[in-house]
């Protein structure tokens, strides 16, 4: 996971360069982590016989995405870590 997180790390800092640069001008710049295993027919392979905690439902994902997208100006979230309840760190 190490070797992972320097680039991971490097996507989150141009975000928020990004977010201090354009949100002056109105443009929302948003860094989302999906980190888990997103509950669609292509992996039910994978979670089968696990809770649905296990789990990211796509619904809750795309409801997030629209969070930020129809959020006020006046509180903009520019990170949004989504994670499974039952996710092992």
């Amino acid at each position: 996971m190490s070797s992972f997180s320097t680039g991971k790390h490097a996507l989150r800092a141009l975000a928020v360069s990004l977010a201090k640069e354009f949100g002056p001008q109105g443009v929302h710049v948003a860094h989302a982590v999906i980190d888990g295993v997103i509950d669609i027919e292509f992996t039910q392979k994978w979670i089968k016989g696990q809770p649905a905690e296990a789990s990211i439902d796509s619904e809750e994902i795309a409801e997030v995405y629209w969070g930020l997208h129809t959020q006020g100006r006046r509180g903009w979230a520019n990170e949004v870590d989504l994670r499974p309840m039952l996710e092992k760190w």
